[in-house]
């Protein structure tokens, strides 16, 4: 699971790319860390799919 900080940060860049705009640095890591959110969620829903077990 992602760091709560990390979570925050992706929230203050979305924020601040819809006012004001990111500079490119930003952008680079608001792309970055939402690739590593997309991937830690993707891992989290295997896990969930591998543990379920299905019985007639």
């Amino acid at each position: 699971m992602l760091l709560k900080e990390k979570i925050d940060r992706i929230n203050f860049l979305a924020k601040k790319s819809k006012g004001e705009g990111l500079t490119e640095e930003e952008k680079i890591e608001q792309k970055k860390l939402r690739e590593e959110y997309i991937k830690n969620l993707r891992k989290s829903v295997k896990n969930q799919l591998d543990g379920i077990e299905i019985v007639d």
